[in-house]
């Protein structure tokens, strides 16, 4: 769970069954924090181990995200290992310029439910999977991506290069904006005042109360939406387009966050990491990893910046497992892993269930082969020289041998990210441009073939 203004879980809300000893403590707004210093606000989204709201900090006159942990001692210890790697991400960033997420404070809070770990974490804006969603599961302009990306990358040479940190689980929802899509929702920009007591009425039952009336809320609207849809049909009305939305006023910067399951590289915590789709294959075919299963994700998240849709999606089919799909996902794209990539399809400990001798899927045999530059101009309508740029930029992350993949700090080198796109206006209004033919860094590799 991050430090987020909304959250991947913000659809359906914890169970209330796990508040209860071990579990969450219930928060109400205008509770008080830390000998009095942090003030509930509102919940801003939850996850398996934690609830996190937004606080008002007395102290320093600020609003920050509270995240309070399940109090059964494998989240405190859960805590604890995420409050070490947070403080070694703050004690080397004293400028707090690297595009990570900074730890305030911790401590721990007492009350009828156990003894839970609390951090108090900088309070930041909506996730990438927001701004997806936002957008309609349209790609971003190319010049947004960008800057997204330097972020991203700027933060992961910190962590890796410096610390040392293999974050383990990047993916949209853990990259969260500086600041709101809505810049009604961010408590700075709005003005709000804050809430230094807690509200008269249900000084008890707020919590449940709370869960429950969210929920007849939304089935309320699930309702409202089906009888509006069959009224549609039956009228012959097709349901109108979405309107496009204008992303020219939101703040593209970003940091990484949630570091639960970061791990130092000398010290992995689990075999199995990463988010299924953003998993890389070294992963998924238990070969050990380090910073480059990062940079895989990276690339994963770069393409859905891009195209609006997730790069891997597999599924269990007839005859073949999740993992053997989003490997032959993986070669379609990528073309067949490589003999000289044995390390992945040969030497790795599940190796030998998915491939064959020679290198092929045992159960998957008719692959449908496509370039991620040809992918981009075919499904995704980018010209020939956006989609070619932007190839050239990711598919070496995502070469099959991890030792192979550019490291954080050589991607930022990479001509892609410092050049800026011109838009439809700019390109007619310079019909003379002629093209810059700039040489290609090492980084790069020939696509589509």
């Amino acid at each position: 769970m991050s430090c987020s203004s909304s959250s991947g879980s913000e659809e359906e809300d914890e169970s209330i069954d796990s508040y209860r000893k071990g579990g969450y403590h219930a928060v109400r707004v205008g509770d008080s924090f830390a000998g009095g210093r942090y003030i509930a606000q509102r919940k801003l989204g939850w996850g398996e181990f934690s609830t996190v709201w937004l606080a008002y900090d007395c102290r320093s006159s600020t609003y920050v995200a509270l995240k309070i942990q399940k109090s059964a001692p494998q989240f405190a210890q859960a805590a604890l290992h995420e409050i070490e790697v947070l403080s070694s991400v703050a004690d080397g960033d004293p400028s707090n310029s690297k595009y990570v997420v900074r730890l305030v404070d911790q401590f721990k809070h007492t009350g009828p439910n156990g003894q839970h770990l609390c951090m108090v974490l900088e309070f930041l804006g909506d996730s990438l999977l927001r701004l997806i969603k936002y957008n309609h599961y349209k790609g971003l302009d190319l010049n947004k991506v960008k800057k997204i990306c330097k972020c991203i990358l700027i933060g992961l040479d910190y962590l890796h290069r410096e610390l040392g940190i293999i974050h383990t689980d990047l993916k949209p929802e853990n990259i969260l904006l500086i600041s709101t899509i809505d810049p009604a929702k961010d408590p700075i920009k709005s003005d709000t005042v804050p809430i230094l007591e807690k509200p008269e009425g249900n000084p008890n039952g707020g919590i449940t109360i709370n869960i429950i009336e969210k929920k007849l809320k939304r089935r309320a609207r699930r309702a409202v939406a089906r009888i509006s849809g069959r009224q549609d049909s039956i009228g012959g009305v097709g349901r109108s387009p979405k309107v496009e939305r204008c992303l020219d006023g939101i703040d593209m910067r970003c940091k990484v966050v949630d570091f639960g399951n970061a791990c130092w590289e000398n010290k992995p915590l689990a075999e199995e990491i990463q988010t299924r789709q953003y998993r890389s294959p070294e992963v998924i075919l238990r070969s050990g990893y380090s910073f480059s299963a990062d940079m895989w994700s990276f690339a994963c998240i770069a393409i859905e910046l891009a195209t609006g849709e997730m790069m891997f999606s597999p599924k269990a089919g007839q005859g073949y497992t999740e993992d053997e799909d989003h490997l032959a996902l993986m070669m379609e794209l990528l073309g067949k892993m490589p003999r000289k990539a044995s390390l992945i399809a040969i030497g790795g400990a599940s190796s030998k269930d998915y491939f064959d001798r020679h290198g092929d899927l045992k159960n998957i045999r008719r692959l449908k082969y496509c370039s991620l530059d040809r992918l981009l101009v075919n499904k995704y309508k980018f010209s020939d020289i956006d989609a070619r740029e932007l190839a050239e930029f990711l598919c070496p992350l995502l070469d099959f041998a991890p030792e192979k993949r550019p490291t954080a700090q050589q991607c930022l080198q990479h001509p892609w990210l410092n050049t800026t796109d011109m838009t439809q206006k700019e390109v007619k209004s310079e019909p003379n441009l002629q093209k810059v033919d700039v040489g290609m860094s090492k980084l790069q590799i020939k696509v589509g073939k």
